[in-house]
């Protein structure tokens, strides 16, 4: 199974290591071992991206002219079996994952809205989203509207299958932190997690998807 797991956090004042959204994409690979034949991470802290300027040239392309970062990225989705999307909560969602998203749903649209059949090249691959954020479980159903469900929509027009964790939680999972302690000499607080409980959270997220690889296109 070929999995492709996206990092969008933009937080760089730690080491690269230390990103709470890349120990959860390490985490899911983890979980995932025995499944996969291919896995990668990709963390966009580390990626040139460009925003969409609307020039309408992907339409003849299917890439975008302007951006071989992006192109590199979209690539391996296309050849993904599973995409899982780890996403902070900040305005709501950070600023390269929104430039990704925006080419990917241009690219999409401007075939769709000439041919209603259209099949972009990502069509059905099953998706996974996974939001955090510096609250705890009173937190939660914030994080699902403004990063689940933003990402959610963004993938519906692209033709991505989000997988729902349940009924309530229909565009994927959201993770708390432990405790959020301010430390005065420093500008953010340290946020402490429950590793045990979140992989005991996204193990169960993982046995939504489908078994089979090669069902998605």
């Amino acid at each position: 199974m070929n999995v492709l797991c996206i990092s969008a956090s933009n937080m760089t004042n730690q080491a690269l290591t230390d990103s709470t959204s890349v120990r959860i994409c390490k985490m899911i690979m983890e979980c995932l071992s025995e499944e996969l034949y291919c896995g990668e991470i990709i963390d966009l802290r580390t990626r040139q991206l460009q925003p969409c300027t609307g020039c309408g040239q992907c339409y003849r392309t299917h890439r975008c002219v302007c951006d071989t970062a992006f192109n590199l990225i979209y690539e391996k989705i296309i050849r993904s079996d599973r995409v899982f999307i780890v996403s902070p909560h900040y305005a709501p969602i950070p600023a390269k994952l929104s430039m990704i998203l925006e080419k990917m749903e241009q690219i999409t649209f401007l075939h769709w809205a000439k041919d209603n059949r259209y099949q972009s090249e990502v069509y059905g691959i099953p998706t996974g989203i996974l939001s955090h954020g510096g609250g705890s479980d009173w937190a939660l159903s914030s994080y699902k509207a403004m990063v689940n469900d933003t990402i959610a929509n963004a993938l519906d027009t692209i033709q991505l299958r989000v997988i729902p964790f349940s009924e309530e939680w229909d565009t994927g999972i959201s993770l708390p932190v432990k405790t959020a302690v301010n430390r005065p000499d420093e500008i953010f607080p340290k946020q402490e997690y429950d590793w045990v409980n979140l992989r005991e959270k996204i193990e169960k997220y993982l046995s939504r998807f489908p078994k089979e690889a090669g069902t998605n296109h």
